[in-house]
């Protein structure tokens, strides 16, 4: 198509009501920050009634080839049978107990089929809750208060050890933001730094096995021996990189074994499970049977183990270990990267849009005139691709796009990058409609 022929831009009206109610409330408009209408687009903020497969549905009618998935937590499609037939079954028998029900254990025992190298593993709802769990442990296994995150890793928890070091600090106590501190990727100095600046202070290091960039060689073991060096815990947070690298986590992938793990997102195709795993001398620390020390109260949520979310992760599992589907993200992954950087080079803004990452999980950089992140390129950017029926905040493939979604992108994404270049040689503003969005994490609105 090009760029020339008229395009019928999707109307969003019944949306747009349904929003302006949800903003009297519900704080946000949304539940999830992410999904916040100041992500999108001004006018262009669908409000989504279904899902099938890789495809989602809104009010107005639109339908859009989705890559956001439930901020990345559906891989295996939206509505995926299996997964909703075992949620079902679980729960036209009960959702929740006052003692343990069976699934518990053959939830857990399942997971550590695949998490090979964890002796014990505690369900929790999402990955703050899991990640959060995890440095209660290594707080309480080392004494220590302080903890060490990977600085470009974007989140970790809603909890306020991690919010301390974002833009939004608001409702955090002061002293709490003297406990976090934090190191760069790949630099295994700057970790040294902290420990030689806060010595027998540090109780764990927090980071994702990686995002955009690559770990060096043997980078996840060396770090971790500098660690236990210091006397401090590693915590891999896999709640992006579970399910996605590897059916075992970019642990498995990268044959590493971190002393906490923490999953989340894809592990139940969308329903609310998370996992905090690792070794039993620290994971034993949250049980009820030990002496020697003392107890370490971690996660203990109402609905930690709620049946039917306990049947999705099992059969989610089970999915990925009949179908390979860690090979299908990738394939498709690479299928798309492949034609997205085409389209890139044939609209010649490859030194003001790149497409970075994994093919399972890649991300798009939009850079202005002087070759700078900007959000009002990013915010025409996706304009853009949603006038053409793509709804991606990033391009987070599922086993679910089909190859003719996948060219559909990248057709889609190619008439985009057309009007892109337009607007760096002629000025962005002449091309958005309305406001740029906005960085999640900001002290104003």
């Amino acid at each position: 198509m090009s760029i020339a022929k008229q395009l019928i831009t999707p109307v969003f009206s019944r949306s747009a009501a349904h929003q302006k109610r949800a903003h009297e409330i519900i704080p946000g408009g949304a539940h999830t920050y992410a999904k916040g209408d100041d992500q999108f687009p001004a006018g262009m903020c669908p409000v989504i009634v279904r899902g099938k497969g890789a495809h989602v549905f809104d009010m107005d009618g639109n339908e859009f080839i989705e890559y956001g998935a439930g901020v990345r937590s559906v891989t295996l499609g939206h509505g995926y049978g299996p997964v909703c037939d075992a949620a079902f079954a679980a729960m036209t028998g009960g959702t929740n107990f006052v003692r343990p029900s069976v699934i518990e254990l053959k939830a857990a025992e399942k997971m550590l089929e695949v998490i090979d190298k964890a002796d014990m593993v505690k369900f929790g709802k999402n990955g703050s809750d899991a990640v959060t769990g995890a440095v209660k442990i290594a707080r309480a296994y080392t004494g220590r208060d302080m903890v060490a995150i990977c600085g470009d890793h974007p989140f970790f928890s809603v909890d306020d050890w991690f919010m301390c070091t974002t833009a939004t600090t608001s409702g955090i106590p002061e002293w709490n933001r003297q406990q976090t501190v934090k190191f760069k990727y790949n630099d295994l100095a700057s970790v040294q730094a902290l420990f030689d600046q806060f010595p027998n202070q540090i109780a764990c290091i927090v980071l994702e096995a990686e995002t955009v960039e690559l770990p060096v060689p043997n980078y996840l073991h060396d770090l971790q021996e500098l660690c236990h060096c210091n006397g401090a815990l590693m915590i891999l947070d896999e709640t992006v990189t579970g399910f996605r690298w590897h059916v075992g986590g970019a642990q498995k992938f990268y044959n590493f074994t971190p002393d906490l793990s923490t999953f989340g997102k894809g592990m139940a195709n969308g329903f609310s499970v998370s996992a905090l795993c690792g070794r039993r001398e620290y994971m034993r620390l949250a049980g009820i049977e030990h002496t020697d020390r003392e107890r370490c109260f971690t996660l203990s949520l109402t609905h930690g183990a709620e049946t039917h979310g306990l049947a999705a992760c099992i059969a989610t599992i089970e999915a990925y270990q009949n179908l390979n589907v860690c090979n299908t993200l990738a394939r498709q992954g690479t299928r798309l990267k492949t034609g997205l950087q085409a389209a890139i080079d044939q609209a010649g803004v490859n030194d003001y849009f790149q497409i970075i990452g994994r093919p399972w999980l890649l991300f798009y950089a939009t850079l202005d005139q002087s070759k700078q992140r900007s959000q009002a390129f990013r915010t025409l950017f996706i304009q853009e691709i949603m006038k053409r029926g793509i709804l991606a905040p990033s391009f987070a493939v599922g086993a679910a796009h089909l190859d003719e979604d996948i060219d559909r992108t990248i057709e889609a994404v190619g008439e985009a990058l057309e009007i892109y270049k337009l607007a760096i040689d002629e000025g962005v503003e002449k091309y958005l409609v309305g406001r740029p969005v906005q960085p999640v994490f900001r002290k104003f609105n």
